[in-house]
């Protein structure tokens, strides 16, 4: 097998770059399931090179052919003109399937961010979303077709996504709150608000705080410099971005992001169906979350963590979505 040097010259030639302008090749942590390098060339140019694990790692339903979502949310995210790599070459006729992009500016998003300045950058982040929500797919669900083929509506879409994730749940023996057949009968109470979305809008679904880099220029204000890590990008209901965004919160709560996201033009209305929706997919995302423990093989502080933090929350999308299930009579 090449080394990591050789490796990373063959990409840059697969890609029509001058494997000889290579200067350095640099690891880089925070990926919980890709192997991630920075290659830099001699002209100063940062490129990031993303490998999956190989096909015999344990892994979700879902995280089949990551790749090929988090290209196409870099494409389009270009489209709607926001800040995240761009797509150089994407490998998959090749022996070992890769992403070659460009290197965006800054680091994640951290508590060196003030007060002061919080608002702000929230503010420029629901403009940005609210942009990327603008851009629109050809259907509902993963673009890597990992569940299947793109759905014609959401609920039918969404609907495998759970299925998938609550089989996981199962084959891996993971750690609920509740059991398997207990969650999926109270997220069942909930679908029929999905019917209301008819429109396949691009979704991150994992617009945390470490997926959002910071960009300080000298003597500036920090500025967002790249939406990274799209690999569980899907198309789908906008609001759905809202559970990551606010991750083990309530978005609500979050004025200078809604404030900003309203002024680009995204609707954030949280009537009852809405925040049926919501519960719908924040409970998705803290089943994948309490899930992947398993297969990633996490230590027992990590384990720990998930269980003390993750779980609640999981507990409270699920009774919040019985609770509305019988205002709305479902």
């Amino acid at each position: 097998m090449v080394d990591s040097w050789e490796w990373a010259r063959q990409v840059l030639e697969d890609a029509g770059l001058d494997p000889g302008r290579l200067a350095g090749v640099r690891p880089l942590s925070g990926g919980t399931y890709n192997t991630v390098e920075e290659l830099l060339l001699t002209d100063g140019t940062r490129y990031v090179l993303k490998v999956p694990p190989a096909t015999t790692v344990p892994g979700l339903r879902y995280e089949r052919e990551l790749l090929v979502s988090e290209a196409e949310f870099y494409r389009g995210a270009a489209v709607a003109e926001v800040t995240a790599p761009h797509v150089v070459a994407v490998g998959n006729h090749t022996l070992v399937p890769h992403l070659l992009m460009t290197a965006c500016p800054g680091d994640p998003w951290d508590r060196s961010v003030s007060e002061a300045e919080r608002g702000p950058l929230r503010r420029e982040l629901g403009r940005q979303v609210a942009r990327l929500h603008t851009v629109t797919g050809p259907g509902f669900g993963y673009p890597s077709r990992a569940l299947g083929p793109l759905a014609r509506d959401w609920r039918t879409a969404f609907t495998a996504m759970i299925e998938a994730i609550l089989d996981d749940a199962r084959d891996y023996g993971a750690r609920l709150p509740r059991s398997v057949e207990e969650v999926e009968g109270t997220l069942r109470a909930g679908y029929p608000a999905l019917d209301e979305v008819t429109v396949p809008a691009l979704v991150h679904f994992d617009l945390w705080d470490g997926n959002i880099l910071l960009h300080r220029p000298a003597g500036g204000e920090p500025r967002i410099g790249g939406l990274i890590d799209g690999e569980r990008m899907f198309w789908g209901d906008p609001l759905a971005d809202f559970a990551s965004l606010a991750l083990l919160g309530d978005i609500k709560k979050d004025e200078a992001f809604l404030a900003g996201y309203r002024e680009a033009g995204g609707q954030a209305e949280f009537d009852v169906t809405a925040r049926v929706r919501l519960a719908l997919y924040r409970a998705y995302l803290y089943l994948i979350m309490l899930t992947e423990t398993v297969p990633r093989a996490v230590d027992d502080e990590k384990e720990r963590w998930v269980q003390s933090a993750v779980a609640p929350e999981l507990v409270a999308a699920l009774d919040e979505i019985e609770a509305l299930a019988r205002v709305t009579g479902a």
